[in-house]
């Protein structure tokens, strides 16, 4: 498989790393990945079922993860507490730069690959920034898929305590490798899919890439802040024309099943694919079946 890499400089603050897999000619699929996730999520694999059914692949880093730009130092007022009731109300909170920033870093992203049209595909925090994406930038939204993820609406039910803190309460900036790499494991035991488990080898394999290509835990508060800083998404939901399908696990509990509903719910274009036994991972058992949905929802408008 071959990958072109590149960096695209969005504005002053941001430049965004990303990898441009397959043919330039085919019809273009952009992965948006969630909150602290580098690209490596969007795995090899995954990538090359979608090259392979005849489409090109971007996948990048968000800015503050991987190898695009940290904004350093930036910090937002207010406490986590209380933006976390504001979010669970609808309502934004203050914060560095919201989703919607991060939308219109993936359309930069575009105009640097003079792309004008694609299928929007987005994965937890990634669903939420791919929603946004998909009305403001309606002309360039052939069709949207959003994977575990949430629109925010008031009163959803919160992640599960254990998920939640797993991601927030971090081992820290300077704690050793072997401490982070551990932590890293952890986490994908408590959010992954209970029906389709990961072993330890391939958990530890994976944490160590993740770590060694670019460890930066200050980045995932910023991502937090984000998330909070947007408020409930139901209004760009209504504005989504594309055709959409919203994948979700029966067993997620850092993004309970009912985000996945709410979204489902709030766009008229979508439909909900529920599966038995995925958690917050995309497990290469089902790949083959994820990427089938995503290409059937694809089929339904050309670019």
């Amino acid at each position: 498989m071959e990958i072109r890499s590149g960096t695209a400089t969005i504005n002053d603050d941001v430049t965004l790393y990303y990898e441009d897999i397959g043919s330039p000619g085919d019809p273009p699929v952009l992965l948006v990945m969630g909150l602290g996730a580098q690209l490596l999520l969007w795995r090899n694999g995954f990538c090359e079922r979608l090259v392979s059914q005849g489409y090109r692949v971007i996948r990048y880093d968000n800015r503050d993860v991987g190898l695009s730009s940290r904004l350093d130092g930036k910090r937002a007022d207010g406490g986590l507490a209380t933006k976390v009731v504001r979010s669970y109300l609808g309502r934004p909170s203050p914060s560095v730069y919201r989703l919607e920033d991060m939308a219109d870093d993936a359309a930069a992203l575009l105009d640097h690959l003079n792309i004008d049209r694609a299928h929007i595909v987005g994965a937890s925090m990634g669903g939420m920034i791919a929603q946004i994406f998909a009305a403001l930038h309606q002309a360039r939204t052939a069709t949207l898929g959003i994977i575990f993820s949430s629109n925010n609406s008031a009163f959803l039910p919160p992640p599960a305590p254990k998920a939640l803190l797993s991601l927030v309460r971090g081992p820290g900036a300077n704690a050793p490798r072997e401490t982070v790499i551990d932590n890293i494991v952890r986490v994908g035991k408590i959010i992954g899919s209970p029906g389709y488990p990961v072993t330890d080898q391939q958990l530890r394999a994976d944490a160590i890439e993740s770590y060694d290509r670019a460890y930066y835990p200050q980045g995932i508060a910023r991502h937090f802040d984000a998330v909070l800083g947007s408020g409930s998404l139901t209004r760009y939901d209504r504005k989504i024309t594309a055709p959409t399908v919203v994948i979700h696990g029966l067993a997620d509990k850092l993004m309970r099943p009912s985000g996945g509903r709410a979204i489902a719910k709030a766009i008229s274009t979508a439909r909900l694919v529920l599966f038995e036994g995925l958690g917050h991972n995309l497990p290469e058992a089902l790949w083959d079946d994820i990427v089938g949905e995503l290409k059937s929802t694809f089929s339904e408008a050309t670019i």
